[in-house]
């Protein structure tokens, strides 16, 4: 069944507005989230995450005000595949912490300020899901904006590849204005991250406890797999691959920490 969203720039704020991509799966949930940003009144637009190389999808972006800037959250091909080819057709920038993603234009950093479109978009960098994982936090008309890339989603968890690093980045997001608004690379948009980012928090705490529970009773040398088998036997086995790097990130924290 085609979702509703399908092809239409749905506005979501003032300053932000939504274009779902057909791509739906278990790792993307409905979709990838192409973010449209821009000031009311502002003579350009910020796309984030134009998502896989998908005609339709991407020439869908190319009506309305010039594009200035094209950013990304991170490396996978379901937020960065299709931005060379966007940046081709509207001669616009592609931005990234990644330097290898960038074209036309320098890598982002942590902490910088990026103005375009009549925003200042925050970077903050939010490793954990990827190394290069980042979240643009802007505030337009007394909100706080949020876009987590898929450091949190709109629903369920993200896959882990440092466990370390991803508690340091929810700890960051837990830091944000309450009400924070967040605008993930999948599923809906969040009414107060730092609410989810809390929880988060707390689902990865439940499930350490359980991974220490496992090890128990397989011996502190079971693989990941079968740690898995037992921490997420009431879960898809369709997710048992993702949920395998997660546990593997879990493993590798707790011996770093225990």
């Amino acid at each position: 069944m085609t979702h509703p969203a399908y092809g239409t720039l749905r506005q979501v704020s003032e300053a932000a507005s939504v274009l779902l991509e057909n791509n739906p799966s278990t790792m993307t949930l409905e979709g990838t989230n192409t973010w449209v940003l821009g000031a009311p009144g502002a003579s350009g637009r910020i796309i984030v995450d134009p998502g896989y190389e998908d005609v339709d999808h991407l020439r869908r972006l190319l009506d309305g005000a010039p594009v200035e800037l094209i950013l990304l959250t991170h490396h996978h091909p379901d937020h960065s595949e299709g931005a060379p080819w966007l940046a081709h057709r509207v001669d616009a920038p592609v931005r990234a912490f990644d330097a290898e993603l960038c074209q036309g234009g320098d890598p982002i950093g942590a902490d910088q300020v990026i103005k375009a479109a009549g925003l200042e978009l925050q970077v903050l960098h939010t490793p954990g899901h990827t190394a290069d994982s980042v979240t643009l936090r802007f505030d337009h008309d007394g909100l706080t904006h949020a876009l987590t890339g898929d450091t949190v989603l709109g629903k369920g968890t993200t896959v882990l590849t440092d466990l370390g690093d991803y508690l340091d980045s929810l700890a960051r997001l837990r830091g944000l204005p309450r009400g924070s608004i967040g605008l993930p690379g999948h599923g809906p948009e969040l009414a107060d991250l730092t609410v989810t980012a809390r929880q988060y928090y707390d689902h990865r705490q439940q499930r350490l406890d359980q991974v220490r529970a496992a090890l128990r009773q397989l011996g502190e040398g079971a693989t990941a797999r079968q740690v898995v088998e037992m921490v997420y036997a009431d879960v898809d086995k369709a997710l048992w691959g993702p949920a395998e790097s997660s546990v593997r990130a879990q493993l590798e924290y707790l011996r770093s920490v225990e």
